[in-house]
């Protein structure tokens, strides 16, 4: 099996600019399903406002209502179906309010698809409650999360910062105090008018004990019905706006009967006649059982609403999370890796940078068909990075998210036509034992 699916051209996406009678704003359809693993993999599309989301898919991630280095339509030319921003960033500057005066942040940014935007409660924690030493411990790979002095270090982290209400927490920017409840999450989402927004929920990390994670759940919990409450009222408010779906987020850390109570609860809820018109999978996850957590979720779930798996873009986690029933993944990976000059290819990850690349005349990738590849070579984005011209990382962008995109697209064609498990099988034997050695071929 070769790797054509990554000079494959992009299906674009057309909508009118007023969508049709009849148009729905909601609501997802299964196709194909796929037979083997757990049987939860599955296509299907996804309505919004503004256009359908065929899955599964791959969504580029506009911090700031820009995917760093790239134009609009930069993005829409490499096949990306919608675009997720960040509440957290938007909030702060310029002001979810005049993001709301622009008419939202796809015209602020002059987008012309779906959109997504993320609650903002993990940047909160994170970045605006000094959070980040905790999960910098976590993601080393040097911790252990039963080392009772660092559970108790991430339990303090969150005590000083979250209680039953929301959280409080400082901008990065000024250092001025701020606080996120479940109701500001929805008020700042609203008026960032995005298609699909994400309930407020509280950010564990998996150095955070079993009695902290139930706790959590139970706040987590509560903010989900406080945000159904207070989504149902601004949808009433804003009646005049396009509608904007809800969807939960599930938590429950590396824990079966947590991550399968929390999925249960978020399917149940209902409240003002509200229900989530989708879920996210959100939280500390084992990336080694990856597959299985996101599996223990989507059995309880059902299948009548789609399932977005949060911050993952790895094509051995992308894998796994599609063959486990989820819908639509977004991460920044693609595009921060490629400011630090590394480019994905089917034999691995390479970093242009390195010398030998400096007389190599030859395309990224062979056989892409990106827009980098297709008229610029090795050479030339190695010359760009070591001279720090802004246009190096404006190119490996476009590479990496374009691979992204049609890795995942591969994904759902494979699926459709019966064959996943060989791509699967092909592509990660490629990508493994490639170990980025930049002379292979890609077909």
């Amino acid at each position: 099996m070769s790797a054509d699916w990554l000079a494959a051209p992009p299906v674009p996406f057309s909508l009118p600019a007023a969508p049709p009678s009849g148009w729905r704003d909601r609501g997802f359809q299964v196709g194909a399903r796929l037979a083997s693993g757990s049987g939860l993999g599955r296509t299907g599309t996804i309505h919004t406002a503004h256009g359908i989301i065929r899955t599964p898919a791959f969504i580029p991630v506009g911090t700031k209502a820009n995917v760093k280095a790239l134009t609009p339509e930069m993005v829409e030319a490499l096949g990306a179906q919608a675009v997720l921003a960040n509440a957290y960033h938007l909030y702060l500057r310029p002001g979810s309010d005049v993001v709301d005066e622009a008419g939202g942040f796809a015209r602020f940014m002059n987008w012309r698809g779906p959109t997504y935007t993320d609650s903002g409660g993990f940047q909160v924690l994170s970045l605006g409650a000094g959070f980040k030493k905790v999960l910098s411990q976590e993601f080393s790979g040097a911790a252990d999360s039963d080392d009772p002095r660092l559970s108790a270090q991430a339990v303090r982290a969150s005590n000083a910062v979250v209680d039953d209400d929301g959280v409080v927490f400082s901008s990065h920017i000024d250092g001025t105090k701020h606080r996120f409840t479940p109701e500001a999450s929805m008020r700042i989402q609203h008026q960032l008018g995005a298609d699909i927004m994400f309930a407020f929920d509280e950010l564990t990390s998996l150095l955070h004990p079993r009695s902290y994670q139930v706790e959590s759940l139970e706040r987590t919990h509560a903010w989900a019905r406080r945000c159904l409450v207070e989504h149902a009222r601004l949808t009433e408010e804003r009646r005049a706006m396009p509608y904007q779906q809800l969807w939960g987020v599930v938590q429950g850390a590396q824990w079966e009967d947590l991550r399968r109570r929390a999925a249960r609860t978020m399917a149940d809820m209902e409240a003002d006649g509200q229900r989530f018109d989708g879920f996210g999978v959100g939280g500390a996850l084992e990336k080694e059982r990856l597959g299985t957590i996101v599996s223990w979720v989507c059995e309880e779930l059902g299948e009548d609403r789609p399932r977005h798996l949060l911050g993952i873009s790895e094509p051995e986690d992308l894998f796994a999370g599609v063959e486990a029933g989820a819908d639509t993944f977004d991460c920044v990976n693609p595009s921060r890796v490629a400011r630090n000059a590394a480019v994905y290819t089917p034999t691995g990850r390479y970093n242009i940078t390195n010398a030998r690349f400096k007389r190599d005349f030859s395309p990224l990738a062979p056989g892409c068909g990106c827009y980098t590849c297709t008229n610029h070579t090795r050479a030339y984005v190695h010359h760009l990075f070591k001279a720090k011209e802004i246009l190096s990382s404006t190119l490996a962008t476009i590479h990496n998210e374009w691979f992204t995109l049609r890795l995942v697209d591969a994904m759902r064609d494979s699926i459709e036509r019966g064959c996943f498990e060989d791509f699967r099988d092909d592509m990660l034997g490629r990508y493994r034992s490639g170990g980025g050695r930049e002379g292979r071929s890609a077909q």
